[in-house]
């Protein structure tokens, strides 16, 4: 892997322009070049994010807040010309962070981004978005994003999306919300993701969408704050696999294992509809 170290983060109006221009896929292998660049924590725009995603007040960042802190180097490595697939029309399917240590009293991070195992799929190709995030002790916090790019042919089978074992009958209710109808545009605000589908009926309806969709990683971001100290701070992984997307504006139910160690969760909607599922354990 090449490693390109930014003086600053990224610029985000011109990405977004390289976005919206990019439609076709140029290729079928990811590109040997990540990005690095030492990012500040500035205490407003977390408190922003907490407002939005419903975490209460803490010392420690949001579990899914370095996210945030990456979203601009991302944007960057994903519409670069060299990068075979176009950003708009991606699908997001799962998500797994890793907190290593508590991510208290931090001030700044050294970011890194990447994208690698690119392998066949039923509906075209995915791959992993990689983000690490780490401070002057080593790593603080990974996380893989897999990502979906539709008519993509590649050679050998595709991978079998096995979903997820039935909630076992310890998962119970443990609370509910409304996803409202502008929350799209209000997590876009605090994340730096303006993606079309999430913003309004209007913008969605051109991907193929008849109401704008909540992002996946509100969706996450929103959960892990009703769960609270359900989960550990640290020495944990959370991964989730999105399914049906929560149409905005929507009521959706969270179920959860007993707090511990370990657990499973569950998002789901009217009609038993199944949003999100996942589970958190140990690392390692």
């Amino acid at each position: 892997m090449d490693w390109q170290t930014l003086g600053n983060t990224p610029f985000l109006p011109p990405l977004y322009w390289r976005a919206a221009l990019k439609r076709k896929i140029t290729g079928n292998t990811l590109p040997e070049q990540g990005l690095r660049c030492r990012v500040g924590v500035n205490p407003r725009d977390v408190a922003a994010y907490r407002k939005v995603c419903g975490f209460v007040e803490s010392p420690i960042l949001p579990a899914t807040y370095p996210h945030i802190l990456a979203f601009g180097l991302q944007m960057q490595l994903l519409t670069a010309k060299a990068f075979p697939f176009p950003l708009l029309g991606l699908i997001h399917l799962s998500n797994r962070i890793r907190i290593h240590r508590p991510l208290g009293s931090i001030n700044e991070m050294f970011i890194g981004v990447h994208a690698q195992n690119l392998q066949p799929h039923a509906k075209g190709a995915t791959f992993d978005v990689v983000t690490c995030a780490e401070d002057f002790l080593g790593v603080l916090w990974e996380a893989e994003s897999r990502m979906l790019c539709r008519g993509v042919k590649l050679d050998g089978d595709a991978a079998d999306d096995t979903p997820p074992a039935p909630v076992p009958a310890q998962v119970s209710e443990l609370t509910r919300w409304t996803a409202p109808a502008d929350i799209g545009r209000r997590y876009a605000r605090v994340s730096g993701d303006y993606n079309p589908i999430h913003l309004s009926a209007l913008t969605a309806k051109g991907f193929g969408f008849p109401q704008a969709i909540a992002h996946g990683l509100w969706n996450k971001a929103r959960t892990l704050a009703a769960l609270g100290e359900h989960l550990p701070a640290a020495n944990v992984e959370i991964e989730v696999v999105f399914k049906k997307p929560v149409r905005l504006p929507s009521e959706v139910i969270l179920h959860s294992s007993a707090a511990g160690s370990s657990g499973e969760l569950w998002l789901k909607g009217a009609g038993d509809i199944e949003h999100m599922a996942g589970k958190w354990r140990p690392i390692g």
